[in-house]
């Protein structure tokens, strides 16, 4: 397994524990800039042993070792939790809203809760002692762990709707801005699982036509 060359430590992590806050969550989401699918968000308790793992930045990694790796963090972790959210929700609330939603929607899952948070620069508002640097995923353990289940589970569910909306290709773009993507909603239109507050597909919401062919 070849890992890319920045290695995450326990800097962020160790700010807390000299506070007497044992139980730090990761937390990261994926998805955050795609047109179509949920944001999802992960959050991670690993134990506080300081040691060494083998988690990175799941943008850094092939899918064959973030899905290896997100097996190892389930193992290992005290509590973990994973939240969506989807279009309605991203178009009601705005896409860092919804993100937000989803990730106290996650960390009320973890059992035990969490004393402290890291996160991807997310400046949760969760009434606990938090860190919130920039590339945390790449920086921190407990991050980067957040960031294999958040980035693997959202790889799963867009699969899922690969069967349901074939045409749109999502298997491969995973509902991001790529060409083959924006082919597709101008061939196509917006079907129900597009985020209709997101420019690329508000455009295409005054066109004629019908808004989702299933053709």
């Amino acid at each position: 397994m070849t890992l890319p060359s920045v290695t995450p430590d326990w800097a962020y992590e160790r700010e807390h524990w000299r506070r007497g806050y044992f139980r730090v969550a990761g937390v990261d989401e994926a998805g955050r800039g795609a047109w179509a699918g949920p944001v999802t968000v992960a959050a991670v308790i690993l134990p506080g042993l300081a040691m060494d793992y083998p988690f990175r930045d799941s943008k850094q990694l092939t899918p064959a070792v973030r899905e290896t790796l997100a097996v190892q963090v389930r193992e290992v972790a005290l509590s973990w939790a994973v939240e969506h959210a989807w279009p309605e929700e991203i178009d009601r609330l705005n896409i860092l809203g919804a993100t937000h939603a989803a990730a106290l929607r996650a960390l009320a899952r973890l059992n035990p809760p969490p004393q402290a948070l890291v996160t991807d620069y997310l400046k949760l508002r969760a009434g606990l002692p938090i860190s919130a640097p920039p590339r945390a995923d790449a920086l921190s353990y407990s991050v980067a762990a957040a960031s294999l289940l958040a980035k693997t589970e959202r790889d799963r569910l867009m699969l899922e709707l690969d069967g349901q909306y074939p045409s749109y290709g999502f298997a491969g773009h995973k509902g991001y801005g790529a060409p083959a993507h924006r082919a597709a909603l101008q061939a196509l239109g917006v079907s129900p699982v597009h985020r209709r507050s997101f420019a690329p597909v508000r455009a295409l919401l005054s066109r004629p036509e019908p808004l989702f062919d299933p053709q």
